[in-house]
């Protein structure tokens, strides 16, 4: 079972306070645009766009690489942000990648290669992308204890709208200033966001040089962390699917792309009850017990995703997946803080492993979708396999339940 809350005169939390709540801003805004998993690859409505327009002569699953690359990639820096963050590194690491991230935009908006596309939206995006979300979600254990899972939800808020807004913003953005003057109002959208970052992030707590290095691989050592990390790995090899493919395939299906680009953003805009009301009860029912339930809804509708064959059909899974996997997106993170998986601790590092090992599964997913679409003419093996990958993400979440608490029932 799960400590109390440390005494006071050991860790303090301030639990709210005006630089508390700047931080918390701060952290929305940053994971709300740059954040590739939670914000501007959300807004993944290239998939489409380059099948149509850029990259015509590649096909789906090559043309997924780029988006599952940044996907991947920006999980793999969180070990080494984590780790600066714990040993007390904030503002020059974050500043360094605000930069970087906004010079990447710029350079995508030149590219007209596949290669071009893949090296710069996909591999050093990606990249400087998670060097500049590593920090953010433990800088905000920094303030928090009690009211930690609310914050996480109020966190993943932003993220909601974030990948909502700029799903729309880019596609209406392309026909009308085509995709370099796209990629650079976006690449301004972003100067601001992550300069208010710069200013508002803060630590707070000392910093701590817990011993293992960068990769502290003895904290395998516990089974609940080891079987958390690894249904994590895997529910990401199913997870990002839908959003990936579910505007290809209604055009596919002779659907406007006008109409059909609005699922990913419909998907985005319902994540918000998903991120925010599960973290609300967190405390109370478990994250982990929550993740179970809303991973297999995931689940469900990955395999249901492919029988649709309407618009309106398409827009009820949209609903229903968005705010499914905008739950498994914030409570991903807080389980990691429980002291039965390590506790606040070097939270940075231990963050970061998991998003390491995840990157497996987010760089894989969509292309393994991809290939299966082109050997079998359709979708429908599509959902069987991102489906039954997501629902053994499950079994591994409640299996390290049970090693972790000795017990089916109870909130963990």
């Amino acid at each position: 079972m799960d400590t109390p809350l440390p005494p006071a005169d050991e860790i303090y939390f301030p639990e709210g306070g005006l630089r508390a709540w700047s931080v918390v801003f701060g952290v929305i805004i940053l994971i709300g645009t740059s954040h590739s998993s939670f914000g501007f690859v959300n807004a993944w409505v290239f998939q489409e766009y380059y099948a149509r327009t850029l990259l015509k002569d590649q096909s789906q699953g090559t043309i997924a690489w780029i988006g599952s690359t940044q996907y991947a990639l920006v999980y793999l820096p969180c070990l080494v942000s984590g780790r600066l963050l714990d040993i007390g590194y904030l503002r020059a690491p974050l500043l360094v990648a605000s930069v970087s991230l906004v010079f990447c935009l710029f350079m995508t908006a030149q590219c007209t290669q596949y290669w071009q596309f893949m090296l710069s939206q996909g591999v050093t995006l990606g990249i400087v992308s998670g060097f500049v979300f590593g920090p953010a979600l433990p800088i905000v254990t920094h303030y928090f204890y009690k009211r930690r899972a609310i914050v996480y939800g109020i966190v993943a808020l932003g993220a909601s709208t974030g990948g909502t807004v700029l799903a729309i913003a880019v596609r209406k953005l392309l026909p009308r200033v085509g995709f370099p003057w796209t990629m650079r109002i976006t690449a301004l959208i972003f100067i601001a966001t992550t300069g208010t970052a710069n200013i508002t992030l803060r630590r707070r707590l000392p910093p701590k040089n817990v011993k293992g290095g960068l990769f502290n691989l003895p904290a395998f050592r516990s089974m609940p962390y080891t079987l958390y990390t690894a249904s994590m790995c895997v529910g990401l090899l199913g997870i990002y699917t839908v959003l990936t493919y579910i505007d290809t395939m209604a055009v596919g299906l002779g659907i406007n792309p006008e109409m059909s680009f609005y699922l990913v953003a419909i998907a985005n805009a319902a994540s918000a009850v998903g991120r925010f009301v599960p973290c609300l009860a967190a405390n109370r029912l478990g994250a982990v017990n929550l993740l179970i339930i809303f991973t297999f809804i995931a689940a469900v509708m990955t395999i249901a995703w492919p029988f649709a064959k309407t618009f309106g059909n398409l827009l009820a899974i949209s609903i229903v997946y968005g705010a499914s996997t905008g739950a498994y997106m914030s409570l991903m993170a807080l389980p990691v803080a429980k002291p039965s998986m390590g506790g606040q601790g070097d939270i940075g590092r231990r963050t970061g492993m998991v998003f390491t090992v995840c990157s497996i599964g987010a760089l894989c997913g969509p292309p393994i979708s991809g290939l299966i679409e082109a050997r079998t003419g359709g979708y429908i093996a599509v959902g069987y396999y991102a489906g039954s990958v997501t629902i053994l993400a499950c079994i591994l979440m409640f299996a390290c339940k049970i090693v972790a608490t000795g017990r089916v029932a109870g909130s963990f």
